[in-house]
């Protein structure tokens, strides 16, 4: 069994991005030389979130919509969380959206449905954070 190992880092202009990493995940698998196994894609930070769905600027403006009735970012001082930082709702927001997902690996591809992409989400941006990715199979 082979395993492959490779980080990406993400520095977003503003505090709530979501970026599609289908591309750099495709060309990572592609660079690892393994046909048949798993992929992890894992964000390494609190705050950040990667997961799977449409890449759809719609649905992308709903996400924000929701997520920002479900832990709305002001008033700072409705959370116990704030003090040093203005982050609890990135921290509410990833755990939503999630921390990682899994991704079978099949004859070299990504075996993803139909309009399944693979997205870095970012809730509390203008720093540099990172992803981990990780593949393991033949």
């Amino acid at each position: 069994m082979k395993s492959f190992r490779k980080e990406l880092w993400f520095n977003t202009t503003s505090r709530r991005e979501y970026i599609n990493i289908t591309p750099e995940i495709r060309s990572c698998l592609s660079e690892s030389g393994i046909k048949e196994g798993l992929l992890l894609v894992n964000a390494m930070h609190i705050t950040a979130s990667v997961f799977i769905n449409d890449d759809e600027s719609g649905l992308h403006h709903d996400f924000e919509v929701w997520l920002e009735k479900l832990a709305p970012e002001k008033p700072y001082n409705q959370y116990r969380h704030n003090g040093y930082e203005d982050n609890a709702d990135a921290h509410l927001k990833r755990t939503v959206m999630g921390r990682e997902v899994v991704v079978a690996v099949t004859n070299g591809v990504l075996d993803l449905g139909p309009w399944e992409q693979i997205f870095y989400g970012e809730f509390d941006g203008k720093r540099r954070k990172r992803v981990l990715l990780k593949i393991i199979g033949e």
